[in-house]
């Protein structure tokens, strides 16, 4: 375990570094929102790509819309509309088109299936550091604009540690990690962990298992990197559930239709049904003056 899971290389240590920095120099900021606790904001990460992060958040997504939960989808992966190529859909427009363009927040969004949203990040997210008043304005408008009509948020971020996938997560208040059997999987998501516990922004952490063989597997592969998070960075881990290998997957993708709803009775898809399930019933207290992913995207961005 300790030889799977030791050392972080410079570059991670340098990117934590920076971003903590960051955090640590940006004020508190008061963007007038109103009462109520908002949206629950689900970040959707993975310590590197291909462990079918993307598919589980379209999926997850139309899975709480078929229970009338409002769910919007943010892809902010930059450079990759892999959430259009899984529901199908081509973005015309993207926040780049509100913070730079003229474009209005109800042009940006895009609709899917059983009234889901959608709405491409573009380039924007990279940019947020050089707005000036007017853009600034537009980003509280956009904030706002969720809060009022929206229950879930899933934001789907890159894969890895940037920092674009670092402020996402940590301006979460909860976060599900995609994690395979494979170690390179495990340590990977790891390390994302570690630096989390590093920038003092560790939100609610989850564990999805994705493609495992059997109930065994599912169970050693969470278990390894529980017992590492809890015994070198002291942070707990929920496992919100198991995705067991399913070629059905592989075919929706080709077809580019979301499995649950080209393949609703497929074991991956009544896999993800029992995640949703798990994640609606698995509420956390969330205290009303507790700083808010509005607030909290907005600094950790330097928007305040």
């Amino acid at each position: 375990m300790s030889t799977c899971f030791s050392g972080v290389q410079k570059t991670m240590r340098d990117q934590a570094y920076k971003l903590r920095k960051m955090v640590q120099q940006q004020r508190f900021v008061t963007c007038n929102e109103e009462p109520g606790l908002g949206p629950r904001v689900i970040a959707v990460t993975s310590g590197k790509g291909g462990v079918g992060k993307t598919n589980l958040v379209v999926n997850l997504g139309l899975s709480l819309a078929k229970m009338n939960e409002r769910v919007l989808l943010f892809d902010t992966d930059i450079g990759l509309a892999n959430v259009e190529v899984f529901l199908g859909v081509t973005a015309r427009y993207s926040v780049r088109d509100v913070l730079f363009g003229n474009k209005s927040i109800g042009e940006i969004v895009e609709s899917g299936p059983h009234g889901l949203r959608y709405i491409s990040g573009g380039s924007g997210f990279l940019e947020l550091v050089d707005l000036d008043n007017t853009q600034r304005s537009r980003v509280l408008e956009l904030l706002r604009y969720f809060r009022e009509n929206t229950d879930y948020i899933l934001i789907d971020t890159g894969a890895g540690i940037s920092r674009n996938v670092l402020s996402f997560v940590a301006a979460a208040d909860e976060t599900i990690i995609v994690v395979t059997p494979e170690p390179t999987s495990l340590t990977d998501a790891y390390s994302l962990i570690k630096i989390l516990v590093k920038i003092r922004m560790v939100p609610r952490l989850y564990v999805v298992v994705n493609r495992a063989g059997d109930l065994k597997e599912a169970q050693n592969t969470f278990q390894r990197l529980r017992m590492a998070a809890e015994k070198f960075l002291e942070v707990s881990l929920m496992h919100l559930g198991t995705i067991y290998e399913d070629r059905t997957v592989v075919s929706a993708i080709k077809k580019q239709e979301p499995l649950v709803i080209s393949q609703p009775r497929s074991v991956a898809a009544r896999n993800v049904e029992e995640i949703t399930r798990n994640l609606v019933l698995e509420r956390p207290h969330r205290d009303a003056a507790k700083e808010t992913f509005f607030r909290k995207v907005l600094r950790v961005f330097g928007l305040g």
